[in-house]
């Protein structure tokens, strides 16, 4: 594995940390406003997770995520950004079937978002696939505290920092039985739309 990288993917700072903490595995993504092509793809599976404060809104969270949102000062960013987790993307689904309310139903307990949130994902560009990634994720031996750069900005997934992180030393959040468990019983669910 390499032991520096600057690759990261933007993911709102409330899910970051219930990846950090094995609360979830999962993220939802159709791709945002600046992506290539209007369509959202995987431009690298291991990434730094860059946490973000655009567009998190506690309306779309589950209960038990939503207190827990934290605002910043300037409404977008702060003035550094805290990197303290590396994950690998180890799937990819992609979902087209919006109308399968019992499939939206049983992936409810394996993510933080809310079925307002979820709805909204599956409406947002109909004709294009939900995509469903599996992350395992790992915490890195410190925080690093870095300044913000406008190139972050805007809504787009995937960024390069100014700078590298190192990533020796890391420690996984789950056990890979737990991890895998978890990926097996998701693909269950998923099975039959896949």
């Amino acid at each position: 594995m390499e032991t520096l990288t600057n690759h990261a993917l933007k993911e709102w700072k409330i899910a970051i940390q219930a990846l950090e903490q094995g609360q979830t595995i999962l993220l939802l993504r159709k791709g945002g406003i600046r992506e290539q092509g209007g369509k959202f793809n995987v431009a690298q599976d291991k990434i730094l997770l860059y946490p973000t404060f655009e567009h998190q809104q506690p309306t779309l969270l589950k209960p038990e995520y939503a207190n827990q949102v934290q605002l910043v000062s300037s409404g977008w960013h702060p003035e550094t950004v805290k990197i303290s987790s590396f994950a690998e993307i180890t799937d990819i689904l992609s979902w087209n079937n919006s109308q399968d309310q019992s499939l939206i139903n049983a992936l409810m307990p394996f993510h933080i978002w809310n079925e307002v949130f979820v709805r909204d994902r599956l409406q947002f560009k109909p004709q294009q696939p939900l995509y469903i990634l599996l992350l395992r994720t790992y915490k890195l031996p410190k925080v690093y505290e870095i300044p913000y750069d406008s190139s972050y900005g805007g809504c787009r997934s995937w960024i390069e920092l100014q700078e590298n992180i190192p990533l020796d030393n890391m420690i996984p959040v789950l056990t890979q039985e737990n991890y895998d468990q978890q990926v097996s019983t998701i693909y269950n669910i998923l099975q039959p739309s896949l």
